[in-house]
């Protein structure tokens, strides 16, 4: 039987790691003897007209050199049926299968370094992430021959890797900036119980959008040096300032200035940037994490007095402007033994081997210690988002109702009663939504069903019950309660991922297809 892994798949980095026998999480490196690996995948053009792509530090380079392809960030593409990358050879691919071929990366170098097969995985998402991209991830990691036994909050990860030292009891901040997604989460840690409170976020803000800004900050200084208008049409000047300005803004971290110097057309130009100019043109970009940040406090109904604990985690909170703003607003000192880059992988680890014993009926001895089984298998997650229904309010208007609030416990369920509209209606369209605005305008329709009922006068009662799981995936039941039973039950259709035929297919295509 191969070994239970956990993988960080990022939207710029990713990482894997393994419980070991001491009862302690490690990373496994790379094949490149590297323990994060960039997130970054390139389709070279091959001689053979075959796709032979590459993927993490080649790729990363090669993005300047070869743009149209190189595919990046493409965890922010997750769910989206409308994505796809067109390969040099003229195969398209989507977003899971993508991200699959990352996946498929780390699952060979684990092995490379285990010495053994690696069949099971947990993968950890955005704890803000939704259904449809919670899925998408599943997908993505069975396209890459993996059985994904969970998928794990990124936050409620980097505290399972701190929580492991009960010395770490108390209540715990979890400020979560990575390449691509922003998280905060809040969560009691006591003797190897994870009780999660709240949690908030923004699946589209992270270190991208700041070296965003700094990228157009060039664009348009080389404009005014007399580089030329409509620079943003050569593809492979515009990946060479998005890697020069990465480059400048991790330098920023360190450096109160950065030079970005380009060769445009033969001539070379040069491009200053402060550390305090950076904060200058990125302060919203803070300020919309500080927002979400307090919003999760009056979540969990908490004081910062309240807190014993703040984490700061993903690559991008090592800015100063970071730190600095979250000692400012909270009066504390972050944890300095926590490392952005790696604890979620560390804490995916955990998870796995807890999952590993729960399913396993081998009666095997295990190597690791109990104890270390025992104080994680109490992990209390809560919903992202609410779930809700349309129906009709009082002035016969459709209205999004919610059954299952945001921050609610998990596993959870809900229920919402309804009543049909006409005399002998034949059916009751369930719609569900995610969102907790009333305005139909602003819910998000996730699975919808048209569900036969039996033929009563107006005014007939019915519940729609919703039942939301640990993967944090809709199960919907439509109940008659004039007839006491269930008329129709469904799980989430979720038209925005791939069929069942799909990641079949998709499974064999990567079978055969070497990654470097």
């Amino acid at each position: 039987m191969g070994r239970a892994i956990g993988i960080d798949l990022g939207t710029t980095y990713s990482a894997a790691a393994i419980l070991q026998a001491d009862g302690k999480p490690a990373i496994l490196p790379n094949s490149e003897g590297q323990n994060i690996t960039p997130s970054v995948v390139l389709f070279p053009d091959v001689a053979n007209g075959y796709d032979e792509p590459l993927v993490g530090d080649m790729a990363k380079h090669s993005a300047a050199t070869s743009p149209l392809d190189v595919v990046q960030f493409v965890k922010r593409q997750m769910g989206d049926p409308n994505w796809r990358f067109e390969s040099t050879n003229g195969s398209s691919f989507t977003a899971e299968e993508v991200s699959a071929i990352i996946l498929k990366k780390l699952k060979n170098d684990a092995e490379l370094v285990l010495g053994e097969p690696v069949t099971d995985a947990v993968i950890t998402v955005p704890a803000y992430f939704d259904d449809t991209r919670r899925v998408a991830t599943k997908q993505a990691g069975r396209i890459a021959g993996l059985n994904v036994l969970r998928v794990l909050n990124e936050p409620t990860a980097a505290a399972l890797s701190y929580g492991l030292n009960y010395e770490n009891n108390g209540t715990v901040l979890v400020y979560d900036l990575g390449g691509g997604t922003f998280d905060v989460t809040i969560m009691e840690i006591k003797d190897g119980n994870f009780d999660v409170i709240a949690t908030d976020g923004n699946r589209n803000l992270g270190g991208f959008d700041f070296d965003n800004r700094i990228a157009n900050y060039v664009m348009e200084q080389l404009e005014s040096q007399g580089a030329g208008s409509d620079l943003s049409i050569d593809d492979a000047l515009v990946a060479e300032i998005r890697e020069k300005s990465e480059l400048a803004k991790k330098s920023l971290s360190t450096v109160t200035q950065a030079n970005i110097i380009l060769s445009v057309k033969g001539k070379q130009y040069r491009v200053k940037i402060t550390r305090e100019y950076f904060e200058e043109i990125t302060k919203d970009l803070l300020n919309t994490t500080q927002e979400l940040v307090e919003d999760v406090m009056d979540a969990a109904s908490k004081k910062w007095s309240d807190i014993d604990h703040l984490l700061l985690i993903g690559g991008s909170t090592r800015m100063p402007m970071v730190r600095n703003m979250v000692k400012n607003i909270s009066g504390k000192q972050p944890e300095l033994n926590v490392n952005p880059d790696e604890a979620v992988a560390l804490g995916a680890a955990v998870q796995a081997y807890v999952c590993e014993q729960e399913s396993s009926t081998s009666g095997e001895t295990s190597l690791v210690p109990t104890t270390v089984n025992d104080m994680v298998l109490n992990i209390s997650d809560v919903t992202s988002q609410a779930l809700g229904v349309i129906l009709l309010n009082e002035n016969d208007q459709e209205e999004n109702f919610v059954v299952i609030p945001k921050n609610s416990k998990i596993p959870t369920k809900g229920q919402r009663h309804a009543v049909t509209v006409v005399d002998n209606q034949s059916s009751i369209y369930v719609q569900v939504t995610q969102g907790d605005d009333s305005d139909v305008r602003y819910a998000v329709v996730i699975g919808d069903k048209e569900i036969p009922v039996p033929q009563y006068r107006k005014g007939a009662p019915f519940t729609v019950s919703y039942a939301y799981d640990i993967d944090q995936t809709v199960y919907v039941e439509l109940f008659d309660d004039t007839a006491q039973k269930t008329v129709g039950t469904f799980e989430i259709d979720r038209s925005l991922n791939m069929s069942e035929e799909s990641v079949i297919n998709a499974m064999k295509r990567m079978n055969d297809m070497p990654i470097g």
